[in-house]
């Protein structure tokens, strides 16, 4: 009878462990009215990440796999032309990689019987990007290894108590050369409720931290650039 019992009661916990082990694991998540303040990734997904553009001061290597006694290293002149051999200058600042290569291929077609040829980045030049604003230290901030927009301003002393965290303006070239701003809310980065919104810098981008509510971004970027950036510290990369 003692026997039964025990058996009983044993099979009963074992079932509950069991039950336990299986039960999905609860995810705390932020009041709904905290919740409500801050952007999703369905709402504001993370930007695609886009080619490296060129830059002058970049050092390139020019492998030539087929004619291996062309094989160049060569930097970016400040006009943004490099020089090789049997073809003189080519236009490199401003393309991809994958656009150099290609027009590399074109102007050896002539010159060489099979121009098999590959462009790799070996030093960016212009690793850098611009933070001003309400932030500790205004100025420029190297960047590397992906470094990301809030990381940066970290870098440059953090944030101010003055700084309007909801509308950090991220300045970059855009698919036609020109500056292009968005306003990037970094208050989901900062108290950690969503840190996978944060964006990637590209070198020679500009980010500024306000005060208050920028009304037009457009409009406030052609006149930041035209008025406030200190072209003598951070030229222009446009």
């Amino acid at each position: 009878m003692r026997s039964a019992i025990r058996a009983s009661v044993g099979a009963v916990l074992l079932a509950v462990a069991v039950a336990a082990c299986g039960a999905p694991k609860q995810v705390t998540n932020p009041p709904p009215e905290i919740a409500a303040l801050y952007p999703t990734l369905a709402d504001n997904p993370r930007p695609p990440v886009q080619p490296y553009v060129l830059q002058v001061g970049d050092e390139l290597a020019i492998k030539f796999y087929t004619n291996p006694e062309l094989n160049e290293d060569v930097k970016i002149r400040p006009d943004g032309m490099i020089s090789l051999q049997l073809i003189d200058d080519v236009p490199a600042a401003g393309r991809t990689p994958k656009e150099l290569d290609a027009d590399l291929t074109k102007r050896y077609t002539g010159e060489l019987a099979d121009p098999q040829v590959s462009v790799i980045v070996r030093k960016t030049g212009l690793n850098r990007v611009y933070i001003d604003g309400e932030v500790g230290k205004p100025g420029i901030v190297a960047i590397a290894g992906g470094m990301t927009l809030y990381q940066a301003i970290q870098r440059a002393g953090g944030l101010l108590e003055t700084a309007h965290r909801k509308q950090v303006i991220l300045i970059r070239k855009g698919p036609d050369g020109k500056p292009v701003g968005r306003s990037v809310d970094i208050r989901p980065i900062q108290d950690g409720w969503n840190p996978g919104v944060d964006v990637p810098l590209q070198p020679l981008d500009m980010v500024f931290v306000p005060r208050s509510k920028i009304a037009e971004v457009d409009l406030f970027v052609k006149q930041y650039i035209r008025d406030a950036l200190p072209l003598s510290v951070f030229p222009i990369p446009f």
